[in-house]
């Protein structure tokens, strides 16, 4: 069962060598979807060893284009598994079997825990609530590390290429396709958004954004407000 990792970036040079070297050593591709980096991005990326695709910035298009690309594994054998990983995210050990031995049992796709990588008492009370959350409603976001099986991705014809919350979209979609799993193994993504902004307004803006999305509000209109908040 051959996975490939999609990672999206945007200017991610700074960071993304230990995140991108340890997403390739777990999966058997890596293919880096980049929306137009001007800091060199592409060209460490192949260097590490990546397919690199470019295109516009979004992540629910880049995302998507990353996952057509990937029509072959890198050992030649076609790929069962996409899992779309965030570039300052990393997997906790033995991902990649974890997501092999769910999709056997007969999931269609799922996500990991989460947790911070900065040690802070609201943090960690963040990822509990993030958990929770998740394990009550079925449905991971982005940082979570989604995965999910090929063929079901193409029939649900990928992600929306919508400004943001492409992540809530497809684990709606892709809960009503089958049985999806919150894996035990906890991925570590930055706490950067949520130390830079301050945890309770993070929290506060996220819950906005996504209970007005419930509403029926368009992610086009969605997004503005989102940054107006930040």
């Amino acid at each position: 069962m051959k996975i490939t990792i999609v990672m999206p970036t945007l200017n991610e040079a700074a960071t993304l060598e230990r995140p991108l070297a340890a997403a390739l050593a777990a999966a058997d591709e890596v293919v880096v979807s980049d929306g137009g980096s001007t800091d060199g991005t592409p060209e460490i990326a192949r260097r590490l060893g990546a397919r690199v695709v470019s295109g516009p910035p979004g992540r629910g298009g880049q995302l998507t284009r990353g996952a057509q690309s990937s029509v072959l594994g890198s050992r030649g054998d076609p790929t069962d598994v996409l899992l779309f990983l965030h570039a300052d995210t990393f997997l906790p050990p033995e991902a990649a079997q974890a997501v092999r031995a769910a999709i056997a049992a007969g999931a269609v796709g799922g996500a990991f825990r989460v947790r911070f990588d900065v040690d802070r008492p609201l943090l960690r009370l963040g990822a509990r609530l993030i958990n929770l959350r998740t394990r009550w409603t079925g449905l991971p976001l982005g940082d979570q590390a989604q995965f999910v099986r090929r063929d079901v991705f193409e029939r649900l014809a990928g992600f929306r290429d919508w400004p943001i919350l492409e992540d809530l979209d497809l684990a709606m979609r892709l809960k009503r396709e089958g049985r999806t799993v919150l894996l035990g193994g906890c991925v570590t993504t930055a706490a950067r958004r949520f130390v830079n902004l301050g945890i309770v307004r993070t929290v506060a803006t996220n819950w906005l954004i996504w209970s007005l999305f419930a509403l029926g509000v368009s992610p086009h209109r969605l997004v503005r407000l989102y940054y107006r908040l930040r």
